[in-house]
C-alpha cells in the first residue's frame, strides 16, 4: 500500500509539474508575437555582419510590441508562402516591406499604410538602358511572388521583354545583374536606394517607375482584435515621435506616414 501511495503521489506531482509547464508555455506564447520576415530584404529586415536580424521594420516592430506589452520573435520565412504561413498560425504577422494590394486584401487584414514605396527598374551604372521601353528584348530579374512581379505583369512592357527570371530574394537577383546574367532587375525603391548607398557607382535606376505602392502589416483574417491593438500602438508611435526617430535612423529623414 505504501508503494502504491508513493506511486500515486509521484504521478500526481508529475502531472502538476507538466500542467504548470504547459500553462507557462501557453502564457509565454500568448504574450509573444511571431513575425514572419524575409531576412534578405535590406533595409527593412536583414542580417548584419554578425548574422543578427536588423532593419527598419525590425526596430519598428519591436517598438510597437513594447507599446502593446508583448514580446516579439522574428521568423525568417519563404516569402513565396507568406500568406500560407499566416493563415496556418505559424506566424502572427507579416511585417517586412509587405505591399498592400487588392489581391492580398482578400487573404489578410492590413494595418493602415505606414511607408510609401515604388517598384523601379535597376541596371548597372554603365548600362545604356534609360527607360522602360529599353527593356524590349532584354532579360529581367525579380523576386518571385513579390509586388515587383505584380507591377511588371501589369505593365505593357512585360510582353516585349525577352525573359523574366525569378529569384527567391533580391540579393540573388542583384548578384546576377552584377555578373551580367541579367540586363535589369525590378525591385522595391527603398531596397535599391539602400544598396546604392552601400555600393556607390554600381547601379542606376531607370527614370520611369512601374508602380507606386504602400507598405502595411499583414494580420490573419478574423483576428480584428490583434489588428486593433497593433494599429493603436502604431498610431501612438506616430504621435510621440518614436516612428520618426526610427525612420531617421534608417533613411536619414522622416518617411513614415502619419
Amino acid at each position: 500500500m505504501k508503494r502504491l501511495a508513493t506511486i500515486v503521489l509521484s504521478i500526481t506531482a508529475l502531472f502538476l509539474i507538466l500542467t504548470g509547464c504547459s500553462n507557462s508555455t501557453t502564457n509565454n506564447k500568448e504574450n509573444t508575437l511571431v513575425i514572419g520576415i524575409d531576412d534578405k530584404f535590406a533595409p527593412m529586415g536583414f542580417r548584419d555582419a554578425n548574422n543578427k536580424i536588423v532593419g527598419f521594420d525590425i526596430d519598428y516592430a519591436k517598438a510597437a510590441a513594447e507599446k502593446m506589452g508583448v514580446k516579439v520573435t522574428f521568423q525568417p520565412i519563404d516569402w513565396q508562402t507568406k500568406e500560407s504561413e499566416l493563415s496556418s498560425g505559424r506566424i502572427d504577422l507579416i511585417w517586412n516591406g509587405y505591399t498592400i494590394t487588392d489581391e492580398r486584401k482578400k487573404k489578410v487584414l492590413f494595418t493602415k499604410p505606414y511607408l510609401k514605396n515604388a517598384q523601379v527598374v535597376v541596371t548597372l551604372a554603365d548600362s545604356k538602358l534609360a527607360n522602360l521601353n529599353d527593356l524590349k528584348g532584354k532579360v529581367v530579374g525579380l523576386q518571385s511572388l513579390s509586388s515587383a512581379a505584380d507591377a511588371l505583369e501589369a505593365n505593357p512592357i512585360k510582353s516585349k521583354i525577352k525573359e523574366v527570371t525569378e529569384f527567391s530574394d533580391n540579393v540573388m537577383a542583384l548578384n546576377d545583374l552584377k555578373s551580367g546574367r541579367l540586363d535589369a532587375v525590378v525591385i522595391d525603391e527603398v531596397v535599391i536606394d539602400y544598396y546604392m548607398t552601400k555600393e556607390k557607382g554600381s547601379f542606376k535606376v531607370l527614370k520611369e517607375s512601374l508602380a507606386p505602392e504602400e507598405y502595411g502589416v499583414g494580420v490573419k483574417k478574423g483576428n480584428e482584435e490583434l489588428l486593433e491593438k497593433l494599429q493603436k500602438a502604431l498610431d501612438e508611435m506616430n504621435t510621440d515621435g518614436t516612428a520618426d526617430k526610427i525612420s531617421k535612423k534608417w533613411f536619414g529623414q522622416k518617411k513614415v506616414l502619419n
